[in-house]
């Protein structure tokens, strides 16, 4: 290695024991060594991490297990510890970085090839396919880490690696004209920086969601109009987002949307959908787009609008070793925008 702080020393860092609801206290805090970093890889020492829901689907088993045991945790920001042999990039010891979820794809198949580097069946994932950031160190391959724009906190900046790229990514595939009408179902984490991005494009945000502190969190970030999750909004949707995990919404987003309108379903997973009818909720070319994982270039897109556009970010800490806490509260919709870690 470049440094010699990997693989010196012990750690805190939580685990995945046996997933299950996070009400039955399915991670586990251990001590452990500081991991070494492979060759090509960086290690980090873990100056925040975003709380993000996929890390509650991991814990809770509604994503299959890849690796047991795993410490969740993907919206990383941290600061460079060491270097593994054959780091190729632009990263020295010192430098602050941002790890993210998408870890590693092959980069030879027809997916990476044409540029859908997220669609890669050889992808793997940072918390899920690989250890993250609920620790107090993680490796990450120097191909995915990123540079982190200036003009915010490290607390600030660790939900922009999760909640803000995938929320760009859904709102690409939700297609929004110029000008136009989105609909947004969910308001936490991610759809409170979507709706930011969304209005520096000149769209008019309107916000379904259940919650009382989120709803004033959207009034406070200028939507247009915010109601109930079930609720009509007062003009059709050319564009709708549902970042909430509830297959329920899929009908109620659709009879929304205005003729030739677009959902994005922007959640990695999803309760199962309602059966939908043709001529109320498809007819005149109504469409509905998954959202799967994003590209680097998704990433570095996203975050040159956030660097330029100064996004206001909703953050609760916790303590690292309030983790287990943090994913209740998640759970339990205890707090509006993103829950993040630090040491």
């Amino acid at each position: 290695m470049a440094a010699t702080q990997g693989g010196t020393g012990t750690m805190t860092a939580w685990r995945v024991v046996a997933p299950g609801p996070v009400a039955g206290h399915p991670l586990e805090r251990n001590r452990e060594p500081i991991p070494e970093p492979g060759p090509g890889e960086l290690l980090v020492k873990v100056l925040a991490c975003g709380v993000c829901r996929t890390d509650l689907h991991v814990t809770e088993g509604d994503l299959p297990v890849h690796r047991p045991r795993v410490t969740p945790g993907h919206e990383v920001v941290g600061e460079v510890a060491a270097l593994g042999d054959s780091v190729a990039g632009s990263f020295a010891v010192g430098d602050r970085v941002g790890i993210a979820w998408l870890r590693h794809t092959c980069g030879q198949c027809a997916a990476c090839l044409r540029g859908a580097e997220n669609l890669c069946r050889q992808s793997q994932y940072t918390g899920w396919d690989a250890d993250g950031g609920y620790a107090e160190f993680a490796t990450v391959p120097a191909g995915y880490a990123l540079h982190l724009p200036e003009g915010y906190t490290d607390t600030e900046l660790a939900p922009l690696l999760c909640a803000g790229i995938i929320g760009y990514r859904a709102l690409e595939r939700a297609a929004v004209p110029v000008g136009g009408a989105l609909g947004i179902y969910g308001f936490g984490g991610s759809a409170h920086l979507t709706a930011q991005v969304a209005s520096t494009r000149g769209a008019r945000v309107h916000v379904m969601t259940r919650g009382a502190e989120a709803r004033a969190l959207a009034e406070r970030l200028g939507a247009a109009s915010v109601q109930g999750v079930r609720d009509t909004p007062p003009e059709p949707l050319d564009s709708a987002i549902l970042f909430a995990p509830v297959g329920d919404l899929v009908p109620v987003a659709m009879e929304a949307l205005a003729d030739g309108g677009t959902l994005a379903v922007a959640g990695i997973h999803l309760t199962d959908i309602p059966a939908l009818e043709y001529q109320r909720h498809l007819f005149r070319e109504r469409q509905i787009r998954s959202v799967t994982a994003n590209t680097r270039s998704d990433s570095v897109e996203f975050l040159r609008i956030a660097a330029e556009h100064r996004l206001s970010i909703d953050t609760h800490p916790y303590p690292l070793d309030h983790a287990d806490r943090a994913l209740r509260d998640l759970a339990g919709g205890k707090f509006s925008g993103a829950a993040v870690l630090e040491p």
